[in-house]
């Protein structure tokens, strides 16, 4: 029914289900383009440290004279581009199916990235930045072609736990690239490895989903009857029609609950790229971590991040599946706990000003609670419309990944001296206030509904 919530349905009637079913093959692959996607935007995050630090750098690879502001903005220039093509590749998604054009991104962004070494060495740093321009225009497309396959093939029951899998690739992305980018920096291959090995891995990726990859379990070729029913009669929301259907644009502008949602993404963005960009940083200047410590220190909070997601999404199914509490109330709690929990521990920086152990916990701890995002405002993009699922994650990304590049612009003109705790602590008290003030309006505000404009064939735009 409109405007309720969504109905949850057991799969009693379909035969003998896989234990690993063609959804589940999907979601790996989908989870892995999440990877290679992080993997290629977050190199930088290392590398940069690499590319300008002349004590730690291989004497025989360039060392690059970029200043603290400088590297602010090529750190952020990746999300420039990275608005533009949020929308569009929603409605494309839609229209045309995510396969293709998710294949595209992929590829297009690997290639540039292969290119990153041998611009940086030969060019200006504006070029540079106009190379993570384009990489971040194409990846615009990744979250909506994402969300849109998900919305096709996660079942209800299921629901949680594929989405949280899926899109928890990001931190595994993360978690993967900073040791390995710190190790490839400090090898005989310096940091140029790092960019070429990412781009690389990105290539195989497209190649392989070229084969496996399907927009839905009707156009996958090797699914079985019973897989293929279950997944489609359990998604009652989702129109079979939906690809001809017009977007309903002032209903979904004006929504209230779409309106909260952008709000909070564009906070839990302005505190997760601000820690993600500036945290290598943090480390090497501040805590002086040497290049090898500083990639493994910096991913171990996305390491726990993805551990506490597989814990937390097998929890909220739980409690989904068996009503233990309404699903708005159920993203709400996980959704504070992300933001509460790590607001609560940026502030907790400043009561241990001597200690590392102490400031590395506090970090881990604000990083890696974000976990509860994926069961909390991220799922009910979901919620609201499965049949404009694509379109909605690239209006709220487009929006609220503002902030992905205001954060490590503002942090960078904020911390003049990055070997100052008392000029970080500054940016560490504006995320935490940010954080908090983001979940609070996704809780006054905020709904796991299905909107009436989500079927246009019932209701007038």
């Amino acid at each position: 029914m409109v405007g309720s919530q969504e109905i949850l349905k057991e799969p009693a009637d379909f035969g003998t289900l896989p234990v690993i079913g063609k959804r589940h093959w999907q979601a790996l692959m989908t989870f892995l383009s999440l990877v290679i996607a992080y993997s290629m935007r977050v190199n930088l995050s290392v590398g940069i440290v690499a590319m300008t630090d002349n004590t730690e750098a291989n004497h025989h690879i360039p060392v690059l004279p970029w200043d603290s502001s400088t590297k602010g903005i090529i750190l952020s220039s990746f999300f420039w581009g990275y608005l533009i093509l949020q929308i569009p590749a929603g409605l494309m998604s839609r229209k045309f199916g995510p396969k293709y054009l998710l294949f595209w991104a992929t590829i297009v962004c690997s290639v540039l990235t292969l290119l990153v070494p041998y611009i940086a060495e030969n060019f200006s740093w504006v070029i540079l930045c106009m190379t993570r321009v384009a990489m971040g225009l194409v990846q615009g497309a990744f979250y909506p072609c994402v969300n849109a396959h998900t919305s096709k093939w996660a079942p209800p029951l299921e629901k949680s736990r594929i989405f949280s899998f899926v899109f928890i690739g990001t931190q595994f992305g993360t978690f993967l690239t900073m040791p390995i980018a710190g190790y490839l920096a400090a090898s005989p291959w310096g940091w140029p490895s790092i960019f070429y090995c990412t781009g690389l891995c990105g290539v195989l990726w497209s190649v392989a989903w070229l084969f496996v990859g399907a927009d839905s379990p009707d156009c996958h070729p090797t699914i079985s009857d019973g897989e293929r029913h279950y997944i489609v009669s359990s998604l009652s929301q989702v129109s079979t029609e939906n690809s001809h259907f017009t977007t309903p644009w002032k209903s979904i502008m004006t929504s209230v609950p779409v309106l909260a949602l952008i709000t909070v993404h564009f906070c839990q963005n302005w505190g997760y790229w601000m820690l993600l960009t500036q945290l290598p940083n943090y480390l090497s200047h501040v805590l002086r971590f040497d290049l090898k410590s500083n990639g493994l220190i910096s991913s171990l909070p996305y390491l726990i991040m993805c551990l506490l997601t597989f814990v937390f999404s097998w929890a909220a199914d739980y409690i989904n599946a068996r009503r233990i509490l309404p699903l708005s109330a159920s993203r709400k709690i996980w959704n504070s706990l992300a933001h509460c929990g790590g607001a609560a521990a940026l502030v907790g920086m400043s009561f241990i000003s001597s200690s590392v152990t102490g400031a590395v916990v506090l970090l881990t701890t604000s990083v890696s609670l974000g976990a509860g995002i994926y069961m909390g405002y991220l799922a009910t993009a979901l919620d609201l419309s499965p049949n404009f699922s694509g379109v909605l994650m690239g209006i709220v990304n487009c929006l609220g990944n503002i902030s992905s590049f205001l954060a490590p612009m503002v942090t960078g003109f904020i911390v003049k001296d990055e070997a100052s705790r008392d000029e970080w602590m500054i940016a560490f008290y504006i995320s935490a206030g940010i954080f908090f003030v983001g979940n609070l309006i996704f809780i006054v505000f905020g709904s796991s509904d299905v909107q009436p404009w989500n079927n246009p064939l019932h209701v007038k735009t």
